[in-house]
């Protein structure tokens, strides 16, 4: 038999406090009845049925596991690159405080459910570059999931397929002999200037490689803040509004047979995004037997409440007038 609970120190204690209760007890009702006929049988009787539903009560306590057997544990994991857009347009705060801010925050609790699988970090505008290669190590994407700001690339407009083909190209590049399942994670407003995404598409779907792609902003759009000013339009010579594209991501995920999901002033599916994910079918990287045992504690609480029930209910006699 297993305990789930193991320190002894409170089931001691306790009836430590229940013999002292009941010695109290049974000194009170001597006293009371000394002149009185006294049928000690049945206070006997007594003191054992309450004795008994205690003694199930502390078993419950301690969690007994009867039975067991031996379970494999498998350690499933995936490659998944989250490619975030960095572009002015993420500086918008028509999602509070800012496109940017927010996504950080919740990019850093999405990493937290995928502890068992390698995670990477690409960040584009108009050009891609790798912020954090393929790792198994949560502290070090926390680390740079904290450093992010538009600062770190180059701003000329934004080109979605550059951050694509560049995990396309490193998941090429990956020498593990383990063939692994494999997935993006585009992070963006959906505006694109750049050429050749349905090649990249292509690529990616040909490859089996998935993006989920998560739209950040709203509809309606907001200016771009650019330090105490905000971004102008050359054309019109009017401060320039970004919206969300949600169309361009919606085609990317379905080339893909991914998802698209949102993150707006209406839409918060974050947890959708990361269930997506998670069912994804990942590559065994480790197993080990365990020995498994289900708590049966259940059962002698059950009886100790039966046989409370009873005590209440039928009060056994023990005086005689």
């Amino acid at each position: 038999m297993i305990w789930a609970y193991t320190d002894n120190r409170l089931i001691v204690i306790l009836t430590a406090v229940f013999i002292i209760l009941y010695a109290l007890y049974l000194v009170r009702f001597w006293k009371i009845n000394q002149k009185l006929k006294v049928r000690k049988r049945r206070l006997v009787w007594k003191m054992m049925l309450r004795s008994l539903y205690f003694l199930l009560f502390l078993v419950a306590l301690a969690g007994p596991s009867i039975g067991s057997a031996m379970k494999e544990i498998k350690q499933e994991g995936k490659d998944i690159f989250l490619a975030l857009d960095l572009s002015q347009s993420m500086n918008a705060q028509d999602i509070s405080p800012s496109r940017l801010q927010r996504i950080k925050f919740e990019l850093k609790n999405l990493v937290k459910n995928f502890s068992s699988d390698r995670i990477g970090i690409i960040i584009f505008s108009s050009e891609a570059f790798i912020q954090c290669p393929l790792t198994f190590d949560q502290n070090v994407i926390q680390l740079h999931l904290d450093g992010l700001n538009t600062n770190l690339v180059p701003n000329y407009g934004t080109d979605i397929a550059a951050p694509l083909n560049l995990a396309y190209e490193k998941f090429q590049a990956d020498e593990s002999p383990e063939p692994k399942s494999k997935a993006i994670i585009l992070i963006s407003d959906g505006e694109d200037f750049g050429e050749n995404l349905s090649g990249t598409l292509s690529k990616l779907a040909d490859e089996g490689i998935r993006v989920f792609s998560l739209g950040v902003g709203t509809e309606t759009g907001t200016s771009i803040p650019r330090g105490s000013s905000v971004v102008m339009d050359p054309k019109s010579n009017r401060p320039a509004v970004t919206r969300l594209e949600a169309s361009n991501l919606k085609m990317i995920a379905n080339e893909t047979s991914g998802e698209y999901f949102e993150l707006s002033d209406i839409s918060q599916e974050i947890p959708q995004l990361i269930n997506a994910v998670e069912k994804l079918e990942g590559t065994v990287m480790a197993s080990r037997m365990v020995e498994a045992s289900a708590n049966k504690y259940f059962y002698f609480l059950l009886a100790a409440l039966i046989l409370a029930m009873i005590d209440m209910m039928l009060p056994v006699r023990t005086l005689s007038i």
